[in-house]
Formats: C-alpha cells, structure tokens, sequence
C-alpha cells in the first residue's frame, strides 16, 4: 500500500489529528522521563553552556523521544483511533 492511499485511509478531522498529537508528546515524554530528568540535572544552574556541556544528555533525549513522536505512530494512532470510530458506528441523533 502507498503512502498516500494509507494517508487517505487514515484521514481524521484536525481537531483529532491534534489531540492524537498531543496524546503522542504524552506518551513520548513518559517514556523518556529517564533521559528528560538527565538532561534536566545536567542543565540546573546554567545557561549558555547548556549547549555544549549537555549535549550528550540532549542527543539521547531527543532519540528517545523520535522513537514515540514519528509519523509512523501517529499514522499508527489514526489507524487506531478509526478502527475505533468504526466498532462504535454512526452517532445517531
């Protein structure tokens, strides 16, 4: 299957595609609080030299959280989230 056919089949409203996203960024930083409370002792008490004295810490973090924040598991998410939609039925008034 394309790309683009998947991302037609996973279509969702904006309003749901953000939420998604938030929800994603949730997850992600929860899974990644090791590396976040690393990099977060290891720039206590500076500024500038953040950039270069923890960049170590940064680089890990930020691997961490690519791994739960990629379109792949957002359009995962969507997948999820219409397979959902789909049990539930039509709302109907």
């Amino acid at each position: 299957m394309g790309y683009i056919q998947e991302a037609r089949e996973n279509h969702v409203k904006k309003k749901v595609e953000e939420a998604l996203r938030s929800k994603m960024k949730q997850k992600a930083l929860k899974q990644c609080e090791e590396h976040a409370s690393k990099y977060a002792q290891c720039a206590t008490g500076r500024t500038m030299s953040v950039v270069w004295q923890c960049r170590k810490q940064a680089k890990e973090l930020n691997e961490c959280l690519h791994q739960y924040t990629n379109d792949a598991v957002l359009e995962e998410m969507k997948r999820e989230y219409k397979l959902q939609q789909d049990v539930k039925g039509p709302l109907r008034a």
